[in-house]
């Protein structure tokens, strides 16, 4: 075994470490220095993978997490992860919020090419956590919890809904099992029509038809319908009218022409056109009976068909307010910048917005503004109604006006914006003939402010009303579970022929009551971060696991890991209780990662202790990323001389306590010191090894 020979003249110095093992003293040279010499010594050691492979398993994994592009540009970091580790886990870039892209599509370019490039090399790749709270694409996720966001088109609607809203079906026809709603449409308070189906399976058996509507030959009308089921249903339009009275139609208004269309227990927009008609009327028919037993609502408020090329019913004076032309509006003031955001960031998760960054606050709101020049001055006397979305990335004020070149205006008052999307409708009356530019002021807001569909109409002018639609808590868990389906069951099927290993659920317990799940109900939530289990329920890792081993190869390795709990060991019992949960409700967890960070005052026995715990289980036991951290960006040489020693316990400890057939092995998270104080590395920021390096190898040598 290497051992660390230093110099009789430091051993004053080495008495302050006495905890530290690297070798008996010896006398030195004088003309060699003893930097130099306590250096080449630790030099003297090999590469890692040389001590592992002497280990006599075969199966022993030692890891290292580094970013992904630290792998993938084959630098000289490259060359070190090669030469002394037989695993890699990139630090970022396999996870959820890399993977999944803002439309729910996945996007594993840049996973297939570390893939190909790992098994070049014949290095193991272990795979990040499927799930966890952080690291997450959160929001697209949130995006799909968010309200549903339905504005009517802002045209004449050929149907007369506001009789059927009050429970009048006198000019519509309908079979049995058809009834009047009058607090199940959209939003609350709102009317539907019920639909229940029979047990037949003919699609015309639950039929609801509209009356005969006039229309204009050539002329293209849209038909746009809200229906949701308790269950999973199908449905069709039919029609009497057209050419083609039964025909398959692309029913979400883009998208492959089908014969029916499918609904669930979210309100689902029906949306389509037609033009084909045979004179100058025509009638629609729902026909909803082809699954057995299924009831249906049909929002009445948003039933809407009407005329593509009529007169709008709304004028609004702001062109472009859904952003969707990339224009943005211009500004000024405290070094703010303006601009238009990618797709997938307006609201809803859809489209575009137009967003302001203001540094910091100001002196006066007026300070930081962007400006709409109207084309022409609004009416004196009428009021205005302003409508728009709106969040920031913090909490604070706005100010919307009306406003003439030499700054008279009239406001709307003070708009909060809060993190979350939020529709705000507010008027005011023009005072004078002059006003001309639209403005919102920015002072009171220290950050960014993301704002869509903005509409600036007279009151005299009415329609393209706005329904708003909350989730309701079981749709929540549905449309939840269904995305962690889909990510897990996709994510692992394409990557499954080169990674046998995986975390599948990471930090499943509460941090500070340890008999609960995690949980982010109450927490200011950062970028990134989301709780799946707060949706699902506790049986979310059982849900994880059973995808997991569904989508993958029989005989994957898969695990489920904590961090802290070497000083919290009751939540090392809680995750072992909650692995057997999760193995009573069928799922099956083949290892325990342990996350463990140190220092150099931390408690090496509760270390003994926690895998001594863990050893009892069976399971394949993993330190992962493992650290012990210096918290100093200037360490004293007895500092480095300590966290050698304590990485050689770490690795002693686990070697002694862990019986071969449960070892997985061992996987560093900071390997190369960065800029912070933590100073974790066994390696420094200019690639030389550190006393940590000598400490590692003597563990792994014992």
């Amino acid at each position: 075994m290497k051992k660390i020979i230093y110099s009789v003249g430091v051993v004053g110095l080495f008495s302050l470490a006495s905890c530290a093992d690297f070798g008996a003293l010896n006398d030195f040279q004088v003309e060699k220095p003893l930097s130099v010499e306590m250096q080449e010594q630790i030099n003297s050691f090999g590469d890692l993978l040389n001590y592992v492979e002497e280990l006599g398993n075969s199966n022993f994994r030692l890891g290292v997490s580094l970013p992904m592009s630290d792998y993938t540009n084959q630098g000289v970091r490259f060359r070190l992860v090669n030469r002394n580790f037989n695993e890699f886990s990139p630090a970022s870039g396999m996870d959820h919020r890399s993977v999944v892209q803002n439309n729910g599509n996945l996007n594993l370019a840049q996973v297939q090419s570390l893939l190909e490039l790992a098994d070049s090399r014949e290095i193991n790749v272990f795979g990040n956590p499927l799930i966890w709270h952080r690291n997450q694409n959160s929001g697209f996720l949130n995006g799909l919890l968010a309200p549903l966001i339905v504005n009517s088109p802002a045209f004449m609607n050929e149907l007369n809904v506001n009789t059927l809203g009050s429970g009048n079906l006198e000019d519509w026809s309908f079979s049995q099992g058809v009834s009047f709603a009058p607090n199940e449409g959209m939003g609350s308070g709102t009317p539907a029509i019920q639909l229940q189906a029979g047990m037949s399976g003919n699609p015309s058996d639950l039929r609801f038809s509209s009356p005969m509507m006039g229309i204009i030959p050539g002329r293209t009308y849209e038909v746009i319908a809200y229906i949701k089921s308790d269950q999973p249903g199908e449905g069709r339009f039919t029609f009497e009218g057209l050419n083609n009275n039964e025909p398959e139609l692309a029913w979400g208004g883009t998208g492959p022409a089908t014969e029916t269309f499918t609904t669930s227990i979210s309100w689902k927009e029906i949306r389509f056109r037609v033009s084909d008609f045979t004179g100058d009327s025509f009638r629609f028919n729902l026909e909803l009976g082809f699954q057995p037993g299924v009831t249906y609502f049909l929002d009445i408020n948003n039933l809407y068909v009407y005329d593509l090329e009529g007169d709008p019913v709304i004028n609004n004076l702001i062109s472009g307010g859904d952003f969707e032309s990339g224009i943005a509006w211009g500004g000024w003031g405290n070094n703010s910048v303006r601009g238009v955001t990618e797709e997938g960031m307006g609201v809803g998760n859809s489209g575009r917005a137009f967003f302001v960054t203001n540094p910091s606050l100001t002196g006066g709101f007026w300070e930081v503004q962007t400006l709409y020049q109207l084309a022409a001055p609004v009416t004196e006397g009428d009021t205005y109604r302003l409508s728009f979305w709106v969040r920031g990335d913090a909490e604070g004020v706005i100010r919307p006006e009306l406003q003439s070149p030499n700054f008279s205006s009239n406001g709307f008052g003070q708009v909060f914006v809060t993190r979350d999307w939020r529709f705000v409708s507010i008027t005011t009356t023009a005072t004078a003939a002059d006003r001309n530019r639209f403005i919102i002021s920015y002072g009171e807001f220290a950050g960014t402010v993301y704002i869509d569909q903005v509409v600036l109409a007279s009151e005299s002018f009415t329609g393209g009303s706005t329904t708003i639609v909350e989730k309701t808590a079981t749709e929540k868990t549905s449309i939840i579970g269904t995305q962690m389906q889909r990510w897990i069951s996709e994510f692992v099927s394409q990557t499954k022929n080169d990674i046998k290993v995986r975390e599948v659920v990471s930090e499943p317990i509460h941090p500070s009551n340890n008999g609960l799940i995690r949980t982010g109900q109450g927490l200011t939530l950062a970028d990134g971060e989301f709780y799946w289990q707060d949706f699902i329920g506790k049986d979310y890792a059982v849900d994880a696991f059973k995808l997991a081993r569904q989508h993958g190869n029989p005989d994957d390795i898969l695990f489920i890991s904590e961090s802290g709990m070497e000083s919290n060991l009751s939540k090392a019992e809680a995750l072992i209780d909650y692995v057997s949960y999760i193995e009573e409700n069928g799922g099956k967890v083949d290892g325990i990662a342990a996350k463990m960070v140190l220092n150099l005052n931390s408690n090496m026995q509760n270390v003994s202790e926690l895998l001594r715990m863990l050893a009892a289980t069976g399971k394949k036991i993993k330190i992962s990323d493992l650290e012990i951290r210096l918290n100093d960006s200037q360490p004293s040489l007895v500092a480095l001389i300590t966290q050698g020693d304590m990485y050689k316990q770490v690795v002693d400890l686990y070697l002694s306590l862990i019986p071969m057939n449960q070892q997985y092995g061992i996987s560093l998270a900071a390997p190369i010191d960065g800029t912070d104080s933590a100073r974790s590395g066994l390696w420094n920021s200019a690639l030389t090894r550190k006393h940590a390096y000598a400490g590692f190898a003597e563990g792994i040598q014992k």
